[in-house]
């Protein structure tokens, strides 16, 4: 082989040597471009999957019972709320009170029900949980009231701000609507968009251009509350009827009566005294015998529509006054009741004195 054979020889080794580097350097990376990518899909998943467990529970476990998919931090406090819910005389919604609480902060700031603001205070200003669910009771309590036992409007306004049931007074009735959720907010986001504090970031918001609040807050907060606890119960309720029967007929009806055991064993009592006597006979309580009466009763359970009313549920008669009378649905559209011209008794809600003065007003109570 001549010297310029050789040459050329030796330069084609040369890059066949190059190219097999530069092949193996390209495969390399490669290689490690697919670990990379590999690592970063992992860790994208299991940011995602960290994010997912911390919007519902902050150790990733999940209770039912009354409430679903509650974080065990705000479940371990259920003492603290069931505390204040007794103080603050809304012991029959505990499990909203929580469910509220996972709605707000999810357990992971210390201001659990973010109550702050009920104060007139920043944000998160509160620090300690049980101030904040003392806080947030307490204030969620008086919006109860004023809502008239409506717990939908309650929620709604604790999410709005108490001028949000002036808005349902004068506008529905004075009852929860998500219709009348999405008219005040639009109306509220007009007043308040030159701020910039408020934005149309939600889908359903950005839809109606209803941009002030959280116009899905009430279902949102009753995600997190099952039904176990009224199918639990229910079939107790429904014997309510059936225990107050045996005072049909040999019963007197008295103002004030029924708040002794005197009064019970002779059958005096009057409206509110008897339902809070049948309830107890199936073991649910209702407040404090001592002031019971139909304004109390009218702000335990939740509020179901005529059209859903089932054995058991209380209902409600503007009589001398606005839910001046109560009774116990019986079904059929009848009623039990203590009436002060028959004592108990049972009646129609559809006619006659009754059906004129029922006011459409049904709770259903739940442990």
């Amino acid at each position: 082989m001549n010297t310029v054979a050789k040459g050329a020889a030796k330069a084609g080794g040369a890059l066949l040597k190059l190219g097999t580097l530069k092949l193996r350097i390209i495969i390399g990376l490669s290689a490690l471009l697919a670990v990379f990518l590999t690592v970063m899909v992992i860790g994208f998943f299991q940011v995602m999957m960290d994010t997912t467990s911390d919007n519902n529970s902050t150790s990733g476990t999940f209770v039912a019972g009354g409430t679903q998919n509650i974080s065990a931090k705000i479940e371990n406090l259920r003492p603290v709320y069931e505390q204040y819910a007794e103080e603050f005389g809304v012991s029959d919604q505990v499990n909203i009170l929580m469910a509220l609480s996972m709605q707000e902060s999810g357990g992971r700031v210390d201001d659990i029900m973010q109550s702050s603001e009920s104060l007139g205070l920043p944000p998160n200003t509160i620090d300690d949980p049980e101030r904040s669910i003392e806080q947030g009771v307490r204030y969620f309590s008086k919006v109860l009231e004023d809502a008239n036992g409506d717990v939908k409007l309650a929620l709604q306004s604790y999410n709005f701000g108490g001028g949000f049931i002036d808005y349902a007074n004068a506008n529905n009735d004075g009852e929860y609507s998500k219709e009348v959720a999405i008219e005040f907010s639009r109306q509220q986001y007009q007043k308040v968009k030159s701020t910039g504090n408020y934005s149309c970031i939600r889908p359903e918001s950005a839809e109606t251009g209803a941009c002030y609040g959280d116009i899905g807050y009430v279902d949102a907060v009753m995600k997190y509350v099952t039904n176990t606890a009224t199918t639990e119960i229910q079939g107790d309720v429904a014997e309510v009827v059936q225990v107050g029967e045996k005072w049909i007929g040999n019963s007197n009806y008295v103002f004030g009566g029924g708040r002794t055991r005197s009064d019970q064993q002779a059958g005096r009592f009057d409206c509110s005294s008897f339902v809070f006597w049948a309830y107890e006979q199936v073991g649910v309580e209702l407040g404090n015998l001592g002031s019971v009466n139909t304004d109390s009763l009218k702000t335990k359970g939740q509020r179901v529509d005529y059209s859903n009313a089932q054995p058991g549920d209380l209902v409600f008669f503007d009589t001398y006054k606005l839910d001046g009378h109560v009774g116990i649905y019986a079904g059929d559209g009848k009623f039990i009741g203590s009436q002060g011209s028959t004592g108990v008794a049972i009646e129609s809600m559809e006619d006659g004195y009754w059906g004129d003065n029922f006011n459409g007003r049904v709770k259903r109570i739940s442990s």
